[in-house]
């Protein structure tokens, strides 16, 4: 099982970003799927996950301004980030909970945004 994390960068606030995480080996449209985000001295908290039927579960903290949303044809799960502020800087992770085949919970390497003020 792979995650490939990638579009991270650094934005001014308010600006936006969006990440994409392209997946492998495992049956990408029946699992559910999170991006997760560590700041420095923090624990590694939920920012939003997507289950195999699309619905969606967010921090409250991003409430309104980021979306979850899969492509199960790309295997590719994406994070679009709108009114970013810098207490959102952190690495982002994406997770895959896999059930089934490969059974497992599996994290991409992470990108790094940042958002200066």
């Amino acid at each position: 099982v792979q995650l490939q994390a990638s579009g991270g960068g650094l934005v001014q606030a308010g600006g936006s970003l969006r990440l994409s995480c392209a997946a492998s080996g495992f049956i990408f449209s029946l699992n559910a799927l999170g991006w997760y985000r560590q700041a420095p001295g923090n624990q590694r908290e939920l920012v939003a996950d997507i289950s195999s039927d699309g619905n969606t579960n967010y921090a409250d903290s991003v409430k309104g301004r980021f979306t979850i949303s899969r492509d199960n044809a790309k295997n590719t799960v994406y994070l679009q980030m709108t009114s970013l502020k810098p207490e959102d800087t952190a690495v982002y992770y994406c997770n895959a909970h896999v059930r089934g085949f490969r059974a497992g919970n599996y994290w991409g390497q992470g990108t790094q945004v940042t958002v200066s003020s």
